[in-house]
């Protein structure tokens, strides 16, 4: 445990130069106290590693000092190579830099790894972007792209509905979801997001922008994308529901969180098993396509219209399936 935290520590300096003995504290999850002993260790190994004092001191490696790892494992070997994404890379212009970097990677590990990308490849592939989507990347992708490694300032003519709309967008990072790419840049003082393929015109500038150091893209996206599912869900229906039912429900809600709530305000089961919930959904319409796929597995209580709507169905799917009008002939007897 100790030799890990020992390596950890070494490769944090390799990678950011200068840390404090508190920054070094909350990266590993350790003490301060334990950061001095760590320290000395290490320079007692041989480790040419010392500390500035002052406003803008913390350790540091003397001389740029690097390590050469000859330690890693076959997973770690793999994991690197899995972690490659191509794909996304590529659309990104990105994919000669991603090539080169695997070639120079396969260059530096030991024989014995040297499979690593081929055996990576025959077991996992990343096919990103949903069923009967068009795979090719949007537009003005990798112009975004750049903008977001460079920090430049840039002005998007968007997209939105049935208008044009323009925007000078400090762009903050790139998220790729469900075969979607998403822009997330500060826009004045607020953080916006924009979907790439409505992106109309990019406009980069020579200015660029101060990036927070404290913005964290990818809780950010958690929190956002939370927070969008839920603010769908604006009406709410009371079901009743078969064991069977409730079973079904978890799959027919396209929203999790309808589901979640369901399950949390659930009384419990009568005689039968059956049991009566409130269902948050996006809107009757909604609800009424989705409760009809349960079937005869589903009442609706409230409101009365989606109970008339769905009754409704019922009394049609009967009257089409009815013994007593044997409208095909084709039906076996």
């Amino acid at each position: 445990m100790r030799a890990s935290r020992l390596l950890s520590l070494l490769l944090l300096l390799q990678a950011r130069e200068v840390l404090t003995a508190a920054e070094l504290a909350r990266e590993l999850e350790v003490s301060e106290r334990t950061v001095y002993r760590d320290v000395l260790a290490l320079s007692a190994a041989g480790v040419p590693i010392y500390a500035d004092r002052g406003r803008a001191g913390g350790y540091r490696l003397l001389g740029g000092f690097r390590t050469r790892l000859t330690g890693m494992t076959r997973d770690e070997a793999e994991a690197l190579f899995l972690a490659g994404l191509p794909g996304p890379a590529g659309d990104m212009g990105l994919a000669d830099a991603v090539a080169a970097a695997e070639l120079k990677l396969l260059a530096a590990l030991p024989p014995t790894l040297r499979d690593a990308p081929a055996r990576t490849g025959q077991r996992f592939h990343l096919d990103v972007p949903g069923w009967y989507r068009e795979s090719t990347p949007p537009q003005w992708l990798a112009e975004l792209a750049g903008a977001v490694w460079q920090d430049r300032v840039v002005t998007l003519r968007y997209r939105r509905g049935e208008r044009e709309v323009t925007r000078r967008v400090c762009p903050y990072g790139l998220v790729l979801k469900s075969g979607t790419w998403y822009l997330v840049g500060r826009v004045g003082e607020d953080v916006r997001t924009y979907r790439v393929d409505r992106v109309i015109a990019v406009e980069p500038h020579e200015e660029g922008f101060d990036r927070d150091p404290g913005f964290d893209l990818a809780g950010h996206w958690r929190a956002q994308a939370e927070a969008f599912l839920r603010g769908m869900l604006r009406a709410e229906v009371t079901i009743r529901l078969s064991p069977a039912g409730l079973r079904r429900l978890r799959h027919l809600a396209e929203i999790p969180f309808g589901y979640e709530a369901a399950v949390a305000t659930a009384d419990e089961p009568d005689e039968q098993g059956w049991v009566r919930t409130r269902l948050p959904v996006e809107s009757v319409d909604v609800a009424y396509t989705q409760l009809l796929a349960l079937g005869p597995e589903v009442e609706v209580i409230e409101p009365p219209e989606l109970r008339s709507r769905l009754a409704e169905a019922t009394t049609r799917a009967a009257a089409l399936y009815s013994t007593a009008d044997d409208r095909s002939p084709d039906r076996p007897a």
